[in-house]
């Protein structure tokens, strides 16, 4: 059996896991803050995790920060391990007993140092995914020297990472894992029609309605998948097939959603700890893969890349999609006990 411990922050993290799970032979407990998905694949627990950094009552009845009852950090070697909070304690506790009632082979953390070394203490054979960005820091090291496994989710040599050469025997660089891997990569109908999408959090409300405005009168047409509040769509594969142009923020699974279905693409890395999408964007640009800008650029600007975007010819096989849920998956079972 497989634990996996997946991050509260956005839903990235969860997609990574359904498409890497679905090439695994055993069966996987996801562990999580996030409510579960609607519908889990066969083989897939769930197991709802209390949050660690919400405010905490007193006996009082104060409300406090969790930063206020203590160092959350242990003088900088770890993240976030609050003192004293009742659901950071109640997380572990869940894991721990978890790992105590069933033979696990081994754990997936993405992403945690503090998960990771609290179940490598318990035992069992970590595996850890690694993250763009300068993640040169204590915690990081800590957690990237405890892992049997650090699965690097882009292809060798596309994004540079010191932090992961010296531990280059138990790296996997696997490629990008897209959801969207092996379904048909339709290219958009050949009506004349210009079609650009607003991919994700790209651009601040008012730029966003200003871009739109000013494509919009230069003849495009406009689409958006998760660009504004109301606007979410669980299946955005269409989209991005007939877009023209896709504008996207540069995480790394929005990145691969635009490496599978091969798109002509303007990319604006968003403000992200250690400098995260940055790296990516910097990758972006070198390679050829896409245009690139700041995400508080103009909206003439963003109108302007979108245009030269049209005519690009991108090839996004050294982004190395094909077979990284796979090859991820295989680096999972290499470490498994």
């Amino acid at each position: 059996m497989i634990g996996w411990y997946v991050h509260h922050h956005g839903w990235g993290h969860v997609t990574r896991m359904r498409a890497i799970s679905r090439h695994l032979d055993e069966d996987v407990t996801v562990f999580s803050s996030l409510p579960a998905p609607e519908a889990l694949d066969d083989g897939l627990t769930w197991v709802h995790l209390p949050f660690d950094a919400d405010p905490v009552v007193d006996a009082d009845g104060a409300t406090r920060d969790a930063r206020e009852l203590g160092d959350v950090t242990a003088r900088g070697a770890l993240h976030w391990a609050p003192i004293g909070h009742p659901g950071h304690q109640e997380r572990l506790a869940i894991i721990a007993a978890w790992i105590a009632r069933n033979p696990v082979s081994v754990f997936v953390v993405d992403v945690s140092v503090e998960l990771t070394a609290f179940v490598r203490l318990l035992g069992v054979p970590t595996v850890v995914f690694a993250q763009p960005g300068e993640r040169t820091d204590r915690p990081h090291a800590l957690g990237y020297d405890l892992a049997d496994r650090i699965v690097a989710p882009w292809a060798p040599g596309v994004i540079e990472a010191a932090q992961l050469t010296e531990r280059g025997d138990r790296v996997r660089h696997v490629g990008a894992i897209s959801r969207h891997e092996g379904r048909d990569r339709r290219t958009a109908p050949d009506d004349g029609e210009r079609r650009a999408l607003f991919l994700g959090r790209t651009l601040e409300t008012t730029a966003l309605e200003a871009t739109i405005d000013l494509l919009t009168a230069q003849g495009w047409t406009v689409e958006t998948a998760g660009a504004r509040d109301d606007d979410r769509i669980d299946d955005v594969w269409p989209l991005l097939c007939r877009a023209t142009v896709v504008v996207s923020a540069a995480g790394q699974n929005s990145v691969a959603d635009l490496a599978a279905a091969g798109a002509r693409a303007v990319v604006l890395p968003q403000d992200r700890p250690f400098g995260e999408q940055e790296h990516t964007g910097r990758a972006l640009q070198a390679g050829g893969y896409a245009s690139t800008a700041s995400a508080d650029s103009t909206a003439s600007e963003v109108a302007q890349l979108v245009e030269h975007a049209a005519s690009s010819t991108p090839d996004w096989t050294g982004w190395g999609v094909d077979g990284a849920s796979a090859r991820a998956a295989s680096a999972i079972t290499e470490a498994a006990s």
